[in-house]
């Protein structure tokens, strides 16, 4: 995983989405968005949105998804 600090991009101009996993947290703020980079996927809270979002590579991203979806990851 990049930090975006570590990746020249600009965020406010990539194509954010909301994450179909989201919501999940207490009073429905469990929200992430996520956007296609050249390096993969960025993903970014939408609660804080002027953090730098975390940039995963293709893999690291499908492996994450694999994780969650098959329930591995603890809450």
């Amino acid at each position: 995983m990049h930090r975006a600090a570590d990746i020249a991009m600009d965020v406010e101009r990539l194509a954010w989405r909301k994450s179909s996993f989201s919501g999940g947290g207490q009073n429905g703020n469990g929200c992430v968005e996520v956007a296609p980079v050249p390096a993969g996927v960025a993903v970014r809270d939408t609660k804080d949105r002027a953090l730098a979002p975390h940039v995963y590579s293709g893999p690291a991203w499908t492996a994450l998804l694999g994780a969650v979806r098959s329930g591995d990851l603890a809450a």
